[in-house]
């Protein structure tokens, strides 16, 4: 198998190299900052941003979020399934 990822370099031009689950933390950032969230069941995501702002929105099942994201709260969060875009 070829792996069109082999010998490219990370850009946010072009797609993520994997997604991970988000546990939301009011005290911890997310191990890699997020390029985009995806969100399995709708609700209201409260986060950092990459800019260092804090925002609260509200987004529908099955969503994608493409801001880049540093931290996802657990006081504020209703959404579930939660998982982060990552460059790795």
């Amino acid at each position: 198998m070829t792996n069109p990822f082999e010998n490219r370099s990370l850009s946010l031009r072009g797609p993520a190299t994997d997604m991970a689950p988000i546990t939301p933390s009011d005290t911890a950032d997310l191990a890699n900052v997020a390029v985009a969230l995806y969100v399995e069941t709708g609700g209201a995501i409260a986060f950092t941003s990459v800019a260092g702002h804090d925002r609260v929105v509200a987004v529908g099942d099955n969503s994608i979020l493409p801001v880049g994201v540093s931290r996802v709260f657990t006081t504020g969060t209703t959404a579930t399934g939660i998982h982060a875009f990552v460059l790795v």
